[in-house]
């Protein structure tokens, strides 16, 4: 048995690939799925469309890559992460639509929280600053907006979970109800110094206990799939969320080791080794991973809009057909105009975290078009990126001012993005061969516990690079347009 299943859950679709022993892949399956929107700043997935798109990208993945069932020695699986679920322990039946990790409709039950002096407690115990995009104020709100949810929860009759516990449940009939500690770690109800749900916290938001999961390491059992799914019971040994998933796919075992994912978000994460820093720049204190019950921590720094950006000019606008247009576009835009876009469509993540700020385009002339706009929209992620990294050298000493920055996801295909990237940020890029790192940190996960793949200095030794993008900008242009970028939060913000 020498190929490994990868389950993608994301944010707007569900993919699944099959790695083969040399953690190359063999064949790649997707499947999008609708996105609700509610109300404004409201984004939920119906649950079922969660569960199909996964199931048939599996079964689409094991059909067109031309392997044999018994051939596949385990299954890991990451996932789109802080997204709340709550189903009947017996039915299965979900009480609501997913809440979406970037649904912010908790805000206001958040700032009152904060002006009762409680988001001290939750930084010290769990990292987490209280903001709606963690778990833990949503399943408040399901519990209290739900017809008869919190007496159902209160008898025991209702669960809670992430999108990997849901899945984990779904493929093992029932059988297991359990996550990671990576998924653990972004709920807000985690004590990621104790390793273990925070009674205090659960019961301020009055949550019962029995509806959590059992929490275990990224590499460990989490039981096997029903035998009808795909025709032989296979064994579940990986589990992370998408961005720990993705530092673990770029190997960035080492403390000072950083990397930067971009999605629909753009999520950047610091090993800090076995010290949890208490960020003073409001970053995130989290769990890179977790193996023989050791964690290791991680300074996170999380940017709601990075690749959503290109899909708001797409859908929104209608200004590019395809997100590719976006580089020519951006290539052709007049460079005498210096347009800053502050994409706060769901609120401002870190280092800021206010939910209420709203997107802005500042620099707007007469002449400005779909080019200037689309290099706007990529320079944005850029300087976003840049926040979070200074943010991070102000907190951790240990940081490395002009260290490399590992970068992965949809947009890092793009070579001027990321050549912006390092021109901003003044630091070399590295942009690895296997773009899929999500999905190869969890493969890798289940393949190293399966005994497939080689243990993290092996693994670390084969990650191989695409291409390195140095800084070309000079110093003064660098720091007129990064000047220029604050301005623009700044008037956001105002």
């Amino acid at each position: 048995m020498t190929y490994i299943l990868a389950i993608d859950q994301g944010t707007t679709s569900s993919r699944a690939i099959i790695f083969d022993g040399k953690m190359q892949v063999k064949a790649t399956a997707q499947m999008e799925f609708k996105q609700h929107f509610p109300q404004s700043g409201w984004v939920e997935h119906d649950v079922s469309d969660i569960w199909s798109s996964t199931a048939s990208t599996c079964r689409g993945v094991i059909e067109k890559s031309g392997v044999s069932v018994r051939e596949i020695a385990a299954i890991g699986i990451t996932n789109q992460r802080e997204t709340t679920l709550v189903w009947d322990r017996e039915t299965g039946k979900p009480i609501h639509n997913a809440i979406v990790w970037q649904d912010r409709r908790t805000s206001e039950m958040c700032q009152a929280l904060k002006a009762e002096g409680f988001e001290a407690e939750v930084t010290e115990k769990t990292g987490l600053l209280l903001d709606p995009y963690f778990s833990g104020t949503k399943l408040k709100w399901l519990l209290d907006n739900v017809e008869g949810a919190r007496l159902r929860a209160k008898a025991g009759k209702l669960m809670f979970g992430t999108v990997d516990c849901y899945l984990i449940w779904k493929l093992t009939g029932g059988a297991v109800h359990a996550t990671d500690a990576t998924n653990a770690a972004r709920t807000m109800l985690y004590n990621i110094r104790e390793g273990k749900w925070d009674a205090e916290i659960c019961a301020r938001f009055d949550i019962p206990l029995d509806m959590l999961p059992e929490v275990r390491d990224c590499a460990a059992d989490f039981g096997t799939t029903r035998a009808d799914l795909f025709g032989k019971e296979l064994p579940i040994l990986g589990v992370a969320g998408d961005q720990q998933a993705a530092t673990i796919g770029q190997a960035c075992f080492g403390a000072g080791m950083l990397k930067s994912t971009y999605g629909t978000g753009c999520f950047a994460l610091l090993n800090t080794g076995d010290t949890l820093v208490r960020s003073q720049s409001r970053l995130l204190g989290t769990i890179a991973y977790q193996f023989d019950g050791k964690p290791t921590y991680a300074l996170e720094g999380s940017i709601f809009i990075a690749g959503a950006v290109v899909q708001w000019l797409r859908e929104g606008l209608k200004m590019i057909r395809e997100a590719s247009e976006t580089q020519p576009l951006a290539e052709s835009a007049d460079p005498t105009q210096e347009l800053y876009m502050v994409p706060a469509f769901t609120g401002l993540g870190a280092p800021y975290w206010d939910a209420e700020a709203r997107g802005a385009i500042y620099g707007i002339t007469r002449n400005s078009g779909p080019a200037e706009f689309a290099r706007a929209a990529l320079e944005s992620v850029g300087f976003q990126t840049r926040d979070l990294l200074e943010a991070m050298k102000s907190d951790w000493q240990d940081a490395d001012d002009k260290g490399v920055l590992r970068v992965d996801g949809g947009m890092s295909a793009s070579d001027w993005s990321m050549q912006f990237l390092s021109d901003i940020i003044g630091a070399p890029v590295d942009r690895p061969k296997v773009l899929e790192t999500t999905a190869l940190g969890a493969a890798w996960l289940a393949g190293m516990k399966a005994g497939v793949y080689p243990d993290q200095a092996g693994f670390a030794s084969k990650w191989a690079l695409d291409r390195r993008f140095e800084p070309q900008m000079d110093e003064a242009t660098r720091a007129r347009r990064y000047a220029g970028w604050k301005d623009a939060v700044k008037r956001t913000l105002t």
